[in-house]
């Protein structure tokens, strides 16, 4: 049994799924998420692990984007690879987990993380819009720890 049961439904997974599906049909770029109960480890450094366990790291244009939840701990952190790191504004990840935090602390888990996919799925659109050749290069499906 998954250790993310009582986080999220079956129907939030699928819905979480398709928000990154959607977003990813206008971008190259490619959006994960991850949910884990609880780390040890710093949040940020924690996901940066994962970033690199999924491959997120080995995109063609380096424009990855995570989205690591610790449910336990309240703890979420937005990771981009370097490509869309370089280019989006200063304060978009902040104004992203802003957006999401919001809606976390209402206990709307769903929203608040299918709100912070299709912002991040816009900001991917506008600097890596969708190729004629593109390859969806990672899975979609939500991993976790």
């Amino acid at each position: 049994m998954s250790q993310s049961v009582s986080f999220l439904t079956p129907e939030a997974e699928t819905a979480i799924v398709e928000a990154i599906r959607l977003a990813e049909l206008q971008t190259s770029g490619e959006i994960r998420v991850h949910i884990e109960k609880s780390t040890s480890k710093v949040p940020f450094d924690r996901a940066l692990e994962v970033f690199h366990t999924l491959n997120m790291h080995a995109t063609e244009q380096k424009n990855g984007v995570l989205i690591y939840v610790a449910y336990q701990d309240k703890n979420f952190v937005i990771c981009g690879d370097q490509g869309i790191n370089d280019l989006v504004p200063a304060d978009f990840w902040d104004s992203t987990k802003d957006l999401m935090a919001s809606h976390f602390k209402l206990g709307n888990f769903t929203t608040g993380l299918v709100s912070g996919i299709a912002k991040v799925g816009e900001q991917l659109k506008t600097y890596f819009p969708l190729q004629e050749n593109d390859q969806n290069e990672l899975s979609n499906e939500i991993s976790k720890g």
